[in-house]
């Protein structure tokens, strides 16, 4: 490989000088140099001004000009290199002189062909090379900060957004106005959900990008992660007439270190792919662990009989931005993320991803990772395509009576059944209406009437719906709990009157089951409201809401007052503190994270200081610094965009 030639500007008005010098440069074995020869002062000075030379070697003497005043003019017109004074004779006061005024070093000419001269040369290129480093590496880490910036700016101008788009079509959704546009608003809510799951991909892989995605290992619960994936995604396989499998070859571990949330959405988004291309037949996710390199490993297989994937697409469906789906035909859409972030974070998980597909075939991914030291840990064989196993899930509630379960599919009765038993009461269950209105009739004939019901809407033989009103005619006093998908279809209203107290979703989302327990069995003396509403406590809070954005600031105030908190708006950093001067009996204050006057850390750690007793929480639409937020003791950070689902979760801690 040919070294690159080292640009030297020569300035000399000696043309003897000028010979000797590229002699002895010629004679240097570490560098080859692409010598330029100046004689006159202002010449010297308008090229040194360009900036285009690796080295400069500077005569002091220079016909009536001296050296220096070339070299003050060069540094001050920005010449960046390295300049050496070359001078006649030795003078200790012009040495000084010539390294004020920047030079890096000062030689006798008649020293040129001593070892000095070579080591002077090349300390003073070696010289320029570091520092030109360190430039590049403050360059670097300004573009990265820069880019930091901009992604923290772009996130949360989308987020907030988001935030009133989904908050208001929640609100219209259980409004009497979504009888004369359901189907509207399910299409508005659910691309706004596809808007904040692209957004979160995107920003998932320029952390990944920029090294800056971090994991948070915990023990987890294997079975129970497990059972939660399977919940959510046997919905949207039974949607399209698939038949999903959760299986495992051996004994797995019980209790495994990963990070949870990554895991999950590992898991989600490969059954959700084979889910979306696979038109009948089933999807099978088998678990086993297997030693590698000495350490036991957990491996996964997704296998499905979809369409396939083509040999040429193989190599690529794990890069950014490339889809498996023929583009043009949009036949299945995407925006080529998942694959990509799930490799990333594997990796990152000391595991990996492979893939084994033939077109017409199906396709079978299979992934791996550490799941820690897992020596001793007790396993079991799980079976979680019949039962999935929660009986080592702690309840955050102990409660007593007894629940009636009514659900067509076994799996999910059990689920939901595992999940109110840990919590400490009795359950019961029913296949549909009919079958729990047997049960019922018999429980109050015996003397030991349920004290809530768990009814799924739509099942064969009875649905829900009629089901409740029989309960109802049969003079049933307890609560009725619907659990549905379609919480998101406007159907509160219809619900309440027909006799159901509340509307939990699927896939059953587990606090707000225990805090359904804990409303309805606990404190099951006190009158029962008939409306639907989603109030997780009878004393009426108050939260002060912080947030320059007027649309999110509306709609996050009237989701918030929609579950029973008085709400107060600031809208700026010095607003806050006025309101907070007047009237500090809050109970929690939300901080937006930017705000035009101040920052939302700033603005929580003044709070903290002059008000203890508040809790306070910061909403951002990216995620904020964890050393600061454990710095400043933040109780809680929500994300944007906010829903009725985050916001019960916050009142309920």
């Amino acid at each position: 490989m040919l070294t690159k030639a080292t640009k030297l500007l020569l300035v000399e008005d000696d043309e003897d000088d000028y010979i000797l010098t590229c002699d002895y440069l010629e004679q240097l074995s570490s560098h080859t140099f692409d010598i330029e020869w100046i004689s006159d002062p202002l010449s010297a000075v308008e090229v040194l001004s360009k900036n285009e030379h690796d080295i400069c070697l500077l005569d002091y003497r220079l016909g009536a000009s001296d050296g220096l005043t070339v070299l003050k003019q060069a540094v001050e017109n920005g010449f960046a290199g390295p300049i050496i004074m070359l001078t006649g004779q030795s003078d200790d006061a012009l040495d000084s002189a010539a390294l004020d005024a920047g030079a890096v070093d000062y030689l006798v000419k008649n020293e040129m062909s001593s070892s000095r001269f070579a080591r002077s040369i090349r300390y003073a290129l070696a010289r320029r090379d570091v520092e030109d480093e360190r430039l590049e590496r403050l360059k670097a880490e300004a573009e990265n900060r820069s880019k930091d910036r901009f992604l923290a700016h772009l996130s949360h101008e989308l987020r907030t957004p988001l935030s009133s788009i989904l908050g208001y079509t929640e609100l219209l959704m259980q409004s009497d106005f979504s009888e004369h546009a359901n189907n509207e608003l399910g299409v508005i809510y659910r691309n706004g959900k596809h808007l904040l799951s692209l957004l979160n991909d995107v920003l998932d892989l320029s952390k990944i990008a920029a090294d800056k995605l971090e994991l948070s290992c915990s023990n987890v619960n294997l079975d129970s992660l497990m059972a939660d994936v399977f919940t959510l995604m046997r919905v949207s396989a039974l949607d399209k007439g698939l038949s999903l499998r959760f299986e495992s070859l051996q004994p797995l571990p019980l209790i495994i270190n990963v990070d949870a949330t990554r895991f999950r959405q590992i898991l989600i988004n490969i059954v959700n792919n084979a889910i979306k291309f696979t038109d009948e037949g089933e999807i099978v996710v088998r678990a086993w662990t297997e030693v590698v390199n000495n350490r036991e490993m957990l491996f996964f297989s997704i296998k499905d009989s979809g369409v396939g994937i083509a040999p040429e697409k193989q190599a690529l469906i794990f890069k950014p931005f490339e889809q498996i789906a023929d583009v043009e035909s949009r036949s299945v859409g995407g925006a080529g993320l998942g694959l990509a972030i799930c490799s990333e974070l594997l990796s990152r998980m000391q595991g990996s991803i492979s893939l084994e597909s033939a077109i017409g075939n199906g396709s079978k991914f299979t992934i791996s990772l550490y799941p820690g030291n897992i020596e001793g840990v007790e396993r079991e064989l799980l079976k979680l395509d019949l039962t999935p196993n929660m009986q080592h899930k702690t309840a955050p509630c102990q409660v007593t009576g007894r629940v009636l379960v009514v659900d067509d599919l076994r799996d999910l009765r059990v689920l939901v059944g595992h999940m109110i038993s840990s919590a400490g009461a009795k359950v019961d269950y029913a296949e549909h209406g009919k079958q729990a209105l047997d049960k019922v009739s018999k429980a109050q004939q015996n003397g030991t009437p349920f004290d809530i019901i768990f009814l799924d809407i739509h099942m064969p033989v009875m649905g829900g719906k009629e089901a409740t009103i029989e309960l109802r005619k049969m003079g049933f006093k307890g609560a009725i709990i619907a659990l549905t998908a379609a919480t998101m279809k406007g159907i509160h209203s219809e619900l309440s009157a027909l006799g159901f107290n509340d509307v939990i979703g699927k896939p059953v989302d587990s606090t707000l089951l225990y805090q359904c327990l804990q409303d309805k069995l606990i404190n099951n003396n006190q009158p029962e409201e008939t409306a639907i509403k989603h109030k997780v406590s009878e004393s009426r809070a108050r939260f002060l809401l912080v947030e320059d954005d007027a649309d999110a600031a509306q709609i996050t105030q009237l989701l918030l007052e929609s579950l029973g908190v008085e709400t107060l708006i600031a809208s700026s950093y010095v607003h806050c503190l006025a309101v907070l001067k007047s009237d500090s009996q809050f109970d929690k204050v939300l901080l937006d994270m930017h705000l035009p006057d101040g920052s939302g850390l700033e603005l929580a750690s003044y709070i903290k200081q002059h008000y203890p007793k508040i809790q306070r929480v910061i909403v951002s639409g990216m995620e904020p610094d964890p050393v600061k937020i454990k710095q400043l003791e933040i109780e809680q950070v929500l994300l944007k965009p906010i829903n009725l689902s985050l916001l019960t979760d916050l009142i309920n801690v």
